[in-house]
């Protein structure tokens, strides 16, 4: 059978829909056929095995949350400070959230690739590109801040999705204030 890689985004998509809405345990071939409108098989015809699914789960989670490179060239051109750190972080907190399903799919992918070393190895490999992504763009655009300064805004964000996407702690604080906390906090 010829792959169609526009199915292949179809039946993904669908896949990190049911994962979102049913988690890990909700996740079969036959779930993600009835998500897409596709007839029984499909899916399992271009992902053989859980363990494909779930990796190409992975590949099409990180890839739809790839920052747009006009933003981020936009972004470069300012001059660096406080704003454009926090505008930086607005960014990345505006592309999480406004597909929630995606960040939580992402989530549920994350557990379970603590279970699947074959998934734990496409997910971090992807994860820590982006992450140098972001140290590279706080060292060219002369942002404060180091390796550790972003790794622990990621941990922050993570958090911050986390309660926004879940259930929350009740902190009763904005995500912008948070965003701004971190790096006032973080980085001075």
């Amino acid at each position: 059978m010829v792959k169609n890689p526009e199915r292949r985004r179809l039946l993904a998509d669908a896949g990190l829909r049911v994962l979102a809405e049913s988690g890990a345990r909700g996740l079969t071939h036959r779930a993600v056929d009835t998500e897409a409108g596709l007839p029984t098989g499909t899916a399992s015809n271009y992902f053989r095995t859980r363990d494909a699914l779930l990796g190409a789960l992975g590949e099409r989670v990180l890839e739809r949350f790839a920052p747009d490179s006009a933003v981020v060239q936009r972004l470069a051109a300012r001059p660096a400070g406080r704003e454009l750190f926090v505008d930086y972080l607005r960014y990345i907190l505006e592309r999480t959230t406004a597909h929630p399903e995606l960040t939580r799919a992402l989530i549920e992918l994350r557990l379970e690739a603590a279970r699947r070393p074959g998934l734990a190895e496409i997910l971090g490999a992807t994860l820590s590109a982006g992450y140098r992504d972001d140290v590279a763009f706080h060292a060219t655009t002369g942002l404060p801040g180091g390796a550790l300064e972003i790794a622990l805004l990621h941990y922050a964000m993570d958090g911050l999705l986390l309660d926004l996407l879940t259930t929350s702690i009740g902190a009763d604080v904005t995500p912008d204030d948070a965003l701004t906390a971190f790096v006032d906090r973080l980085v001075g």
